[in-house]
């Protein structure tokens, strides 16, 4: 499936009265659902003990 048929699937989906912020947000959120599957595909990724580290630092 193309990018452009997947993002047509998407709205598609979505409520009739469905707002424009509402569609975009669901069309974000799959285009980083995917980015992420990507990475882990790639072996981009990072354990949930380097996460919790980046996250406290993050909070001060």
């Amino acid at each position: 499936m193309t990018t452009k048929e997947r993002l047509k699937e998407i709205i598609e989906e979505q409520p009739e009265d469905s707002t424009h912020e509402e569609i975009v947000r669901e069309l974000a959120f799959a285009g980083m659902v995917e980015r992420g599957l990507k990475d882990s595909r790639h072996g981009r990724l990072i354990s949930n003990e380097e996460m919790g580290k980046r996250i406290r630092l993050w909070q001060k």
